[in-house]
């Protein structure tokens, strides 16, 4: 059964010192989502791709990804205020797939991290078919989170996260996208967010507390990084 793929890029380009949305930058020959999309649309076994947006930069959005479709459709949804209310919007737009059977894992990836590989997306897929829920963990990136036990079958391989879990211990790292989870799980857990008016700062967060699923982490690098500050952008440049 296939996979569904959301692209997060909504967000703003305020820390990142630009005047437009981070990732409407230029790249490589492309802009920062250009990559993102691209690479998302390479992933094999995937059926649907929803692209997130900020109100009233469709067009803008549309001019830098039409010509990289080729055969492929992305639905374009508004996002919200926050980041849960922009993924909550994107799973709406899967709702009727989700319950359907069309598609058993949904993908969540910030289109600000322009160098994710397609491999670290089909690693996280297959991790939350096995387990329910999957996330990238690189040794202390970005964003700092609590020990996560690992599973083989990341991008960069089991080292790239350190002994995680080896004789017992396990290690912080940091957590990056894009991260997968079971489609009816995901459906089901920000349905109930919705209905109690509870927002969470992250997907697995929403997952650990309404659902019943194992997340578990797939070894990344550093390479996978967010466009954030000024030199973010040099940086994916020299490394795209």
């Amino acid at each position: 059964m296939p996979a569904a793929i959301v692209l997060l890029a909504a967000g703003s380009g305020s820390r990142v010192g630009a005047g437009i949305n981070k990732i409407l930058l230029p790249l490589g020959g492309s802009t920062v989502l250009g990559h993102s999309l691209s690479t998302a649309l390479s992933v094999p076994d995937v059926a649907r791709f929803v692209l997130v947006v900020r109100a009233g930069e469709q067009d803008e959005v549309a001019e830098a990804v039409v010509p990289l479709l080729g055969d492929h459709e992305v639905a374009v949804v508004a996002g919200g205020e926050t980041r849960h209310a922009s993924e909550w919007q994107a799973l709406q737009v899967l709702a009727a797939d989700i319950e359907g059977g069309a598609i058993d894992v949904v993908t969540i990836h910030d289109a600000a991290r322009p160098l994710a590989e397609a491999q670290l997306y089909s690693a996280t897929i297959a991790a939350a078919r096995e387990h329910g829920g999957a996330i990238p963990a690189a040794p202390l990136g970005h964003l700092l989170t609590r020990a996560l036990a690992p599973v083989a079958g990341g991008a960069g391989g089991a080292g790239d996260v350190g002994d995680v879990g080896d004789g017992g211990g396990q290690a912080l790292v940091g957590v990056q996208t894009p991260q997968s989870f079971r489609a009816v799980d995901l459906l089901a857990a920000y349905r109930v967010a919705a209905a109690e008016g509870t927002e969470f700062t992250d997907t697995a967060g929403c997952l650990e507390r309404y659902g019943r699923v194992r997340i578990a982490a797939v070894p990344s690098t550093r390479a996978n990084l967010k466009v954030t500050f000024p030199e973010d952008v040099a940086l994916a440049e020299a490394l795209g």
